[in-house]
């Protein structure tokens, strides 16, 4: 399993141990996970949740104004060691 794989599932898991319901998808370059971030989420319990989404690549909040609260977390997937993978705007 890549380390990515694991990294992301490990992200997941922490969340969920939280009482955070998660939602993960693959994507090509990329896996993210989400959950919704409840108001009667402990407050004592918003520093172990930023430990675990800071050992993703990327993390944010998005906060709407219906009070609707997301937490995410994207792990990149390892890009491959062979070929040419500066993508389409820059081959030769």
């Amino acid at each position: 399993m890549p380390a990515s794989e694991v990294s992301a599932e490990a992200i997941a898991a922490r969340l969920s141990a939280v009482g955070l319901s998660t939602r993960v998808q693959e994507h090509t370059r990329h896996t993210s996970i989400e959950v919704e971030v409840p108001d009667s989420f402990p407050a004592e319990t918003w520093r172990e949740v930023l430990e675990v989404v800071a050992k993703a690549d990327r993390f944010g909040l998005l906060a709407t104004s219906l009070g609707g609260r997301t937490l995410w977390a994207v792990v990149r997937k390892a890009v491959p060691a062979t070929g040419d993978v500066r993508g389409p705007g820059h081959q030769r």
